[in-house]
């Protein structure tokens, strides 16, 4: 098992410019050590709809109501903030920003387990005598001792039959090569909405982990 940079066509340089971007950053900084509250707060206005900052207060009053701890509003605002910024955006363009987001704040949850060095972005992983497939992985963890490879998803409607193929069949073949290759799809959705998109399906699911918004901290963790 090896692995690969990703091919650097239209796409991917389209798609590099968008994770360049500055309001990837800063989104992920107000993620990465939100509450679970602020995340779903996170999620449900950059799904769209009103950018009315002073609505989203009053439909989430433990972070901003009389009873809400001043001490973590600030955090609840900073996110509320980008947020807004990315549902700002047009339609097309606000769902590249949303993977960008995910994909970057799964990276930096696991460079906190790992550290940064082994965290890579874009790569395809090659095994021999298996034809290699076109789409990357959008994280991976790079050990001798030890693999990781993540695919992203904003929503439970982004767990399709083709990434679950892909993650089984890279796992099934790191086990034939006897190589450690542990494999997960993260979706920033709620663990019952990706829990019906998986029984709805009949592709392979059973070695794949599914990190969800309830579960994203156990990257960081090791669990």
């Amino acid at each position: 098992m090896r692995f690969q940079d990703a091919a650097r066509d239209g796409r991917a340089v389209v798609y590099a410019g968008i994770q360049a971007d500055p309001l990837v950053a800063r989104a992920a900084d107000a993620l990465v050590d939100a509450a679970h509250a602020e995340r779903i707060l996170a999620r449900a206005v950059m799904n769209g709809g009103s950018t009315d900052p002073t609505l989203w207060m009053a439909m989430f009053p433990s972070l901003f109501g009389p009873s809400a701890d001043p001490d973590a509003r600030a955090g609840s605002e900073a996110v509320l903030a980008v947020s807004l910024e990315v549902a700002e955006r047009g339609e097309a363009v606000r769902s590249q920003f949303r993977g960008a987001i995910i994909e970057e704040l799964t990276a930096r949850l696991l460079a906190r387990r790992v550290g940064p060095a082994a965290v890579r972005r874009e790569r395809r992983i090659l095994f021999d005598g298996v034809r290699a497939e076109i789409h990357p992985y959008d994280v991976t963890v790079e050990r001798d001792d030890d693999a990781e490879a993540y695919d992203c998803k904003w929503g439970a409607r982004g767990i399709g039959a083709d990434v679950l193929h892909q993650l089984d069949d890279a796992r099934a073949h790191a086990e034939e090569e006897a190589t450690g290759l542990r494999v997960a799809l993260v979706v920033f959705d709620a663990e019952r909405s990706c829990g019906v998109r998986l029984a709805s399906s009949t592709a392979p699911s059973a070695g794949t982990r599914i990190v969800t918004l309830e579960t994203l901290d156990e990257l960081a963790a090791g669990r």
